[in-house]
């Protein structure tokens, strides 16, 4: 089988309609416009069954319509811009500069997606007769809460892939897991007083302030595994409450950011934090925390802030599939790497249990950076490479 290259028309387009993407806003639960532009240009390169779910995902089909699926999986949604005026480039400008497309969503990852739509468009252009089908799946709310797309799409909508491939960028590496992410959340309660006499009360903040000393603490010694290094905590966010400013609070909650290496779970990271609070003999109320929204469809999600750590083998058959086809495709052998972020991942493996690889153009260290940018020829090389390896993998023995 020969290399699959994408035409200069076809590099022109797909520059064209990632500028579209970036130029799109798209924060979590208001990706709609962003969809239509999505829909709007599958069915103008012919996929068939194009169309959004309850959620707001959209997915679109190319192959025969029967036999074994491989899902092409990125999130349209992106960060927030923090502060404008730390970009030199509009972060909606999505401005060309020496092959580099500037932008906010650039690299995480309106680029994968990018190529994805136009990676299953070279397929279904090519004479590769096939024995399955490719779906490009584009979910929301990934940045807020991984996974939830891909559960809606698999879970509800009923679509089995036998492989997926998420798009999140990797430098065009190969990434065969991550971490599990947990978000705990600490609540201390005290006793108000007016802050002019805070001896008649019990101040909430400095009860938290013991367990931030000894979440600390705990951050040192938490487990690590070979390949996918240690787990590692943060405390992220404190608020308090009082009557007014010159009260002393009577509750201050405190939000953690729990990375699970392999062999950690949400039970064993829940009792961690505990011990920590037992030690300290005070007393908080220690959860999980929950995450809800509405999504620009009006689908009403509600879930825990609990994501398992995956890892697939590197002999997999999907693992080195992928490495074969960059080998081919790119003509160099890739890194075999895990991500220090959570993905779609974290559902499609860590709790369906499908196969799961990552492979995405852009430098992961772009992700919620200023000045985010991701290479045109990058792009251009993933598409390539999502067409070889569904020709691969769904092709005609």
């Amino acid at each position: 089988m020969s290399a699959f290259k994408l035409s200069l028309q076809d590099e022109i387009d797909l520059a064209a309609f990632l500028r579209d993407l970036v130029q799109t806003p798209s924060p979590s639960t208001q990706e709609g416009a962003v969809a239509e532009r999505i829909v709007a240009e599958m069915n103008r390169l012919g996929f068939r069954d194009v169309r959004i779910d309850r959620l707001g995902d959209v997915v679109g089909w190319v192959g025969p319509g029967h036999g074994p699926l491989l899902m092409l999986n990125g999130h349209m949604d992106t960060v927030r811009v923090s502060d404008p005026k730390t970009w030199h480039y509009e972060p909606f400008g999505a401005r060309i500069e020496d092959g580099v497309l500037y932008g906010l969503g650039a690299c995480d990852m309106k680029g994968g997606l990018a190529a994805m739509i136009y990676g299953a468009k070279l397929l279904r252009d090519s004479d590769v007769a096939l024995n399955g089908d490719v779906v490009v799946a584009c979910v929301t709310q990934e940045e807020p809460c991984e996974g939830l797309g891909s559960r809606v799409l698999i879970e509800e909508e009923g679509i089995c892939p036998e492989w997926v491939v998420v798009g999140e960028p990797t430098n065009l590496d190969v990434s065969r897991g991550h971490r599990g992410r947990l978000e705990v959340r600490l609540v201390t309660h005290g006793r108000s007083a007016h802050a002019a006499c805070p001896a008649l009360g019990d101040n909430a903040i400095y009860t938290a302030a013991r367990l931030v000393f000894g979440l600390e603490l705990l951050a040192e010694q938490l487990a690590e595994d070979a390949f996918l290094g240690p787990g590692t905590l943060a405390v992220t966010n404190i608020t308090s409450s009082a009557g007014s400013r010159n009260a002393v609070p009577d509750r201050c909650e405190l939000i953690v950011d729990r990375r699970l290496t392999l062999g950690e779970s949400e039970t064993k990271a829940l009792a961690e934090v505990q011990r920590v609070v037992a030690r300290e003999g005070v007393r908080a109320e220690v959860e999980v925390a929950g995450y809800q929204a509405t999504s620009y469809t009006g689908y009403v999600c509600q879930t825990r802030e609990s994501y398992p750590a995956w890892v697939m083998a590197e002999d997999h058959p999907l693992v080195t599939a992928v490495v074969d086809t960059l080998r081919e495709q790119l003509k160099r052998r890739p890194q075999v790497i895990c991500w220090d972020f959570s993905t779609e991942g974290a559902y499609t493996a860590g709790v369906a249990g499908i196969p799961t690889v990552g492979f995405g153009p852009g430098d992961p260290r772009q992700a919620h950076t200023a000045d985010e940018h991701v290479r045109l020829s990058d792009v251009y090389s993933a598409a390539e490479v999502y067409a070889w390896l569904a020709a691969r993998l769904l092709g005609m023995k």
